[in-house]
């Protein structure tokens, strides 16, 4: 006798750069460029309380972003 459990599986189909809205290619659920994803809950000494902010970059809109910082980011290889 076989027992069948079923599966949901989510899978990401497309992935646009909130920034310039260019199109990040994906295959088979995977980005095939760099893409940087942000998923950020405030907290409550914030004015977003509670809010959930997520979003994706493409790498040059994450190289744009990274050269306005007056701080330089802490990269490491």
């Amino acid at each position: 006798m076989r027992q069948y459990q079923l599966k949901e599986t989510k899978e990401v189909k497309k992935i646009i750069c909130n920034k310039c809205g260019r199109e990040i290619p994906v295959v088979n659920g995977r980005a095939e460029e760099g893409v940087f994803s942000a998923d950020w809950t405030w907290g409550y000494f914030s004015n977003k309380d509670g809010e959930r902010h997520s979003f994706d970059l493409c790498e040059e809109c994450y190289d744009q972003l990274l050269s306005s910082f007056k701080i330089p980011a802490d990269i490491k290889e």
